[in-house]
């Protein structure tokens, strides 16, 4: 059973933009801690942004700082990915997870602590 769902991939210029957005018909996603990684082709994946359960904080990778926006829409139950200012080496699969905060294990934005996966979605910037 797919847990998540990630959407708004797609082909996007340098300097454009793009938002991504994760949804689940399981999960209340307010309640949940999410978060962004991406894997590029050849490459690890790796954090791009998560936000928390609670009071909403939020981190950024330093590579996406100040250019991704990461939120909650609560009344549509998705936690979204604004992307500004695309650059060719934003190219790669998003995947969006979560865990509860009844699971989490004080890991902080890792892999690790995220229960629950999308599939993916490609993102691919270039001219």
């Amino acid at each position: 059973q797919v847990q998540l769902v990630e959407s708004g991939g797609g082909l996007v210029q340098p300097g454009g933009s793009l938002r991504l957005s994760c949804t689940s018909s399981i999960f209340t996603l307010e309640y949940y801690a999410v978060a962004w990684f991406r894997q590029a082709p050849g490459k690890e994946r790796e954090i791009v942004s998560c936000i928390s359960a609670s009071d909403g904080s939020t981190y950024y990778a330093d590579s996406v700082k100040s250019r991704f926006t990461i939120s909650k829409d609560v009344l549509l139950n998705t936690v979204n990915l604004q992307m500004s200012s695309l650059k060719s080496e934003d190219t790669a699969d998003y995947y969006c997870g979560a865990v509860p905060p009844a699971l989490m294990s004080g890991r902080g934005c890792t892999e690790e602590e995220y229960d629950y996966w999308g599939q993916g979605t490609q993102v691919t910037v270039s001219s």
